[in-house]
């Protein structure tokens, strides 16, 4: 027996399914998960010290890398000063300055914990601002595991029903309504019927857990000129794209200024941290200005403020982006092509640091596009690809996320490894 299996028994008699967040069990592909012992740059060791090359990241945050130098050592010089006061500092003014400052739209910001956190905040100030109780989301769009969220949600949800988790009351999801991606014509309907009762919007601008699904043109505009039409708020959720896509965030390649974002992951650099800022106006309803109450212990702790800090600064250098999209859209042309060349049906999609890979003819523009997926193919393929050490997310509803410290040898060994799988399949 392997020591991850062992690991995992071990983790089953005490830690429900033997996780602390359900896709890490592997249930989506079989197999036993790894639990990882370190990592350092593109790579991961697991408990049997079998190395991988890391195309998950921490799901998302650690676009520099693992355990990058500058990042640990602002880590460590917070931790050294006092992990956590409850009271403000001036590095919660620093990261509230600077997330302003390369987001325009974002006039004031507040700091929390966890994307969830986020989301669940800013559609509770939504309704507060508004007056308004309907909220409009998207079929396989993941915002959070806050009750009112987890209707037709994307990542480990996509496979339950609607409300996707028991617990959830019909009277908490009734005021959520689902609609598809990428959908126009639906929307343009939704509005006309309800525009008066809609408090926001609320999107993934480029999804990443039903795998990575980009909006159309058409789409993205459509939403900003409905909400602004009938009064309602269009809220980014930019927790899994933002800083991920580019500097200026998935609503900078769009050319759109939403009322709201929530931003997560790459902000915090691997540390739990989050955050929901917007116009002033809208941001004066959160406590202790307005009446929209909002509140958290550990919000803007000091030691994961610094490793945000440290992680924005480095992603700022000049040709930063560039850099990583280039590296990116090579990893996902060269798995397009692999695929094809061993008479796979097999696509993929990158924008930024993220990339998608599916097996379908064409990359998937919707829920309904993306469950039409070979499910079992991705499974195997996910597994051959674990045994030649390369470690993408093991559920195909997941965008994969590529970090500046992968380098050319990394792409082309995975490359060649995803070859030789696809030629077994």
């Amino acid at each position: 027996m392997t020591k991850n299996e062992q690991l995992f028994q071990r983790a089953q008699r005490h830690i429900p399914g033997g996780v602390n967040s359900p896709v890490r069990a592997f249930g989506a592909v079989g197999g036993t998960p790894r639990f990882f012992a370190r990592g350092a740059g593109a790579y991961v060791w697991d408990a049997d010290d079998k190395r991988y090359i890391d195309y998950v990241g921490s799901w998302g945050p650690l676009i520099l890398g693992h355990s990058h130098p500058e990042v640990v050592a602002a880590v460590q010089e917070a931790a050294a000063k006092g992990m956590s006061f409850g009271a403000p500092t001036e590095a919660e003014i620093d990261l509230a300055d600077l997330l302003c400052h390369m987001l325009p739209s974002m006039q004031q910001v507040r700091l929390v914990s966890s994307g969830t956190e986020a989301t669940m905040s800013a559609i509770r100030l939504a309704r507060g601002f508004t007056g308004r109780d309907k909220l409009i989301k998207f079929e396989g769009c993941y915002h959070g595991h806050s009750d009112s969220l987890l209707v037709k949600a994307g990542s480990g949800l996509l496979t339950f029903g609607n409300p996707s988790s028991a617990g959830v009351p019909a009277a908490v999801a009734e005021h959520t309504v689902v609609l598809s991606y990428n959908d126009v014509a639906q929307l343009e309907a939704v509005f006309a019927a309800q525009g008066d009762q809609i408090a926001a919007i609320i999107v993934e601008p480029f999804c990443g857990n039903m795998n990575l699904v980009r909006p159309s043109a058409e789409f993205v505009a459509a939403m900003r000129r409905l909400t602004e039409q009938h009064g309602a708020l269009l809220i980014y959720d930019e927790v899994m794209t933002g800083f991920r896509v580019g500097l200026g965030c998935a609503q900078g390649l769009h050319g759109i200024t939403p009322d709201l974002t929530t931003l997560g992951k790459v902000i915090g650099g691997g540390m739990p941290l989050a955050a929901f800022g917007g116009r002033a106006d809208v941001m004066a309803k959160i406590a202790p200005l307005g009446p929209v109450y909002q509140a958290g212990t550990l919000s803007g702790n000091p030691v994961a403020v610094a490793a945000g800090l440290a992680t924005l600064k480095l992603i700022s250098a000049p040709g930063f982006f560039d850099s990583l999209s280039a590296k990116t859209l090579r990893l996902a042309e060269g798995l397009q092509a692999a695929g094809r060349a061993a008479g796979q049906t097999f696509s993929a999609d990158a924008v930024g640091g993220m990339f998608g890979a599916y097996f379908t003819a064409q990359a998937p523009q919707s829920y309904a596009e993306v469950m039409a997926s070979d499910k079992p193919r991705f499974n195997a393929f996910f597994h051959g690809l674990l045994e030649e050490g390369v470690y993408l997310a093991p559920a195909l509803y997941e965008a994969g996320f590529v970090s500046a410290a992968h380098s050319d040898a990394d792409i082309a060994d995975t490359l060649a490894a995803a070859a030789r799988v696809f030629s077994r399949l």
